[in-house]
C-alpha cells in the first residue's frame, strides 16, 4: 500500500480552507476509504499534521500504552493529542483548518503540503524554506545518522 509522498505548494484561503493535492486525496481514498482526518500540531516542528482516521487511531493506541507519568508523554499528549481536531474533506477536496491551529503553526497564505508516508504535513512556506537553508543544514551529520539506520 503506497503511502503519502510528494511536496506541493498551495494556499490557504481567507476562510482557512486548504485544498489537499489530488495525489494525496487519491491515497487517502484508496488506502483509507473515507474523508475523515485529524489535524493536529506537530510535537516538535512548526507545522501541522493531518492523519487519516485509521492512522490517528493507531497513534492514540500507541500513546495509550505509554507510561502516563513520563514528562515526554505528558508533553506529547498536551501538545499533539489536545490540539487535535476531527475534520472532513469537502466535495472539492478542501479541509477547513481550525483557526487556533493556523495561528499556532503560522499557517496563512502560502503553504507547503508534504506527504510523510502515514501522515501529511502542512508548513508555512517561509518556515519550510528555513529548513533547507544551506547555512543551517549539517548534511554530513544527516548522512552519517541515516547511514547508521541503513538509509
Amino acid at each position: 500500500m503506497p503511502g503519502f509522498s510528494g511536496k506541493y505548494y498551495h494556499n490557504v484561503d481567507s476562510k482557512g480552507r486548504l485544498m489537499l493535492p489530488s495525489e494525496l486525496r487519491t491515497i487517502l481514498h484508496k488506502n483509507y476509504n473515507n474523508n475523515t482526518v485529524y489535524i493536529t500540531l506537530s510535537a516538535t516542528d512548526k507545522c501541522l499534521h493531518i492523519y487519516p482516521l485509521e492512522e490517528w487511531q493507531r497513534l492514540q493506541e500507541k500513546v495509550r500504552n505509554l507510561p502516563p507519568s513520563k514528562k515526554s508523554v505528558k508533553y506529547f499528549k498536551r501538545r499533539v493529542i489536545a490540539s487535535a481536531h476531527e475534520c472532513e474533506l469537502d466535495r472539492q477536496g478542501r479541509v477547513l483548518i481550525p483557526v487556533e491551529l493556523r495561528e499556532d503553526a503560522k499557517i496563512n497564505g502560502e503553504t507547503v503540503v508534504v506527504g510523510q508516508i502515514d501522515k501529511i504535513e502542512i508548513w508555512n512556506r517561509a518556515e519550510w524554506d528555513k529548513l533547507f537553508d544551506p547555512e543551517e543544514v549539517d548534511i554530513e551529520a544527516y548522512e552519517a545518522e541515516l547511514a547508521e539506520m541503513g538509509l
